[in-house]
């Protein structure tokens, strides 16, 4: 097959190269490098199968090679990085979503879109099925990237009804491991930096607000079994199990073998306090469920960290 992915270079962009690679299906990674890494993609750039594009995807862009699928996961994903780049983060979903759309039409190809868990907002359902319709505000700090989701899976489905687009929606509930960014902002790469470099983990509020970790491996074999099945309505992929966000840092630290304490900040604006998806639709349509454990992932992320903070001591 060939393949484009949108935002190639990230984390789990960078993964599904990797994926597909292997799979010796000819990888076309487009990424303007604004929150990736080349780092993550450098070790393909010399394999024949793969083409990096340095690219906007928020602006149209050309191929001139035939396409079996496009996947768009260029993406502004963490609060911190979104909420200081606001306008990109709404043309990446937006602007980007519609070229992805408009490439895979083009060719005729299978399009898959990467939502979010966050399209949910700050839910008054527990955990969220897919059928759930969100609590969203449209106007607040965290809205240019949810409201950007909202709208690239209203685009996608758009493209579905007129242009007989075959589309993938995939909910991507909050994932971890190694290729993420040390400065990302995420929780686990926050906490795991700080950890390590023997810092105050920061916590928000009291702490006792929850999400759900998955490791990289179980959503990328999820994605897989999505592209393999013929089902157009959205998916949630993450891992069930939840945890408070005193507890992952208590873990954390008890992983990492760390003498950090833990400090206290203001809770964020609109910050969700539950976070658990209803994975029913993935177990019966994909036959998938994760099998990671968040200990053995979590050791591996943190070798990940270790290795990459202080390789150069």
């Amino acid at each position: 097959m060939n393949i484009l992915i949108s935002g190639g270079a990230g984390f789990i962009g960078s993964w599904l190269c990797d994926f597909f690679i292997k799979k010796n299906c000819l990888v076309i990674c487009v990424d303007n490098f604004i929150t990736s890494s080349k780092d993550n993609i450098k070790h393909l750039l010399k394999n024949s199968k793969f083409k990096l594009i340095e690219h906007d995807i928020s602006k149209p862009l050309f191929i001139d090679q035939p396409l079996d699928w496009v996947l768009h996961f260029a993406s502004i994903a963490s609060p911190k990085n979104y909420i200081a780049e606001p306008i990109k983060t709404l043309k990446s979903g937006l602007l980007g979503t519609h070229n992805c759309l408009g490439i895979a039409r083009n060719k005729g190809a299978k399009f898959l879109l990467a939502s979010t868990s966050e399209i949910y907002g700050d839910p008054q359902v527990h955990p969220q099925p897919e059928s759930y319709w969100g609590n969203v505000n449209p106007i607040g700090l965290r809205s240019c990237y949810d409201e950007s989701k909202r709208a690239a899976e209203a685009l996608t489905y758009a493209y579905y009804r007129q242009h007989k687009v075959s589309v993938r929606v995939v909910r991507i509930f909050n994932t971890y491991g190694p290729g993420m960014q040390p400065d990302d902002g995420r929780v686990i790469s926050n906490f795991i930096v700080q950890a390590l470099q023997g810092k105050p983990i920061t916590v928000y509020g009291e702490g006792k607000q929850s999400r759900s970790f998955c490791y990289i491996e179980d959503l990328i074999k999820g994605i897989e079994k999505l592209i393999k099945v013929e089902y157009y309505l959205p998916v949630n992929l993450g891992n069930p199990r939840e945890y408070k966000i005193i507890e992952l840092a208590k873990i954390i630290i008890k992983l990492a073998n760390s003498s950090s304490k833990i400090k206290y900040l203001p809770l964020m604006e609109d910050d969700p306090k539950r976070r658990q998806p209803d994975i029913t639709v993935a177990k019966k349509i994909l036959n998938w469920k994760p099998k990671v454990e968040l200990k053995t992932g979590l050791l591996k992320t943190i070798k990940y960290f270790k290795d990459k903070i202080f390789s150069c001591e």
